[in-house]
């Protein structure tokens, strides 16, 4: 218990040195651009811990995990099969990559116009899309890296398709697309923020943009504040869940000789 609470201050005391120097510098420089920690707290619970949560906060965590649970799935469900097939892999790879590298605020238009919305499907596909690629690609990898004979194995004793990919394939690549997961979430936060800049009427995104436009700068900061915060609490949380999911894996790790 008590080299956990060390953990836990070693953790956060950078950042509350930077906080403690962002007030005593600010404090005393009186920048316009630059609002003092104590004001940026103040604006932070006027706006996002109790009028505005349900109007802004809530509708973001919504396409922040529907679009995360969709993209994973979908990254699981493509990246299977094409780890297990080289022909496959080989047709769809080309095509996954110019994607992944297409740049978010590039495709933003288009997500509008093909599916002719700027409501929440708009933006929860949007989510989607991005986070696909790092489950997708980690998925392919872990497949590809399983030991043939487990497959052969498997195949020789004629085990069902769906029986072998349920267990042996997805439980020997589970760690790894536990891996993209958690890139993704990372992803997810910030394709919902870019998502609700364009044509929003609530949430984060757009108190964040309409700050700027006007101005409010102490809103503006305590947007961003809260946009890091449900970063770090969201991982937070993914890290949790991962460590009761994956228990068996740290244990195999463990036990295994070195």
């Amino acid at each position: 218990m008590r080299m956990r609470t060390i953990k836990f201050a070693a953790e956060i005391a950078v950042p509350v040195a930077i906080l403690v120097a962002w007030q005593l510098w600010t404090a005393h420089a009186h920048s316009p651009r630059f609002p003092r920690l104590s004001t940026i707290l103040v604006d932070f619970r006027k706006e996002w811990l109790f009028a505005e949560f349900g109007t802004h906060v809530v509708p973001s965590l919504e396409r922040i995990g529907l679009g995360f649970t969709i993209g994973t799935a979908v990254g699981v469900l493509l990246g299977v099969p094409l780890g297990l097939s080289p022909l496959l892999r080989r047709l769809a790879l080309p095509h996954i990559e110019y994607w992944r590298a297409m740049p978010p605020p590039a495709l933003l238009p288009i997500s509008v116009v093909l599916l002719r919305s700027i409501g929440n499907l708009q933006k929860v596909s949007f989510i989607a899309f991005f986070c696909l690629f790092p489950v997708l690609l980690n998925t392919i990898d872990a497949v590809r890296g399983l030991d043939p004979t487990l497959v052969e194995t498997a195949r020789s004793y004629r085990i069902p398709w769906a029986q072998r990919i349920r267990s042996i394939v997805l439980p020997a690549a589970l760690p790894q697309i536990v891996a993209g997961m958690r890139n993704s979430l990372a992803l997810a936060v910030i394709m919902m923020v870019l998502s609700e800049y364009f044509a929003a009427t609530n949430d984060i995104g757009y108190v964040l943009l309409n700050s700027k436009n006007t101005f409010q700068l102490g809103p503006m900061w305590a947007a961003i504040l809260l946009i890091g915060l449900l970063g770090y609490l969201l991982n937070a949380l993914f890290l949790l869940a991962e460590r009761r999911v994956l228990a068996w894996h740290r244990g195999w790790r463990a036990a295994a000789p070195q």
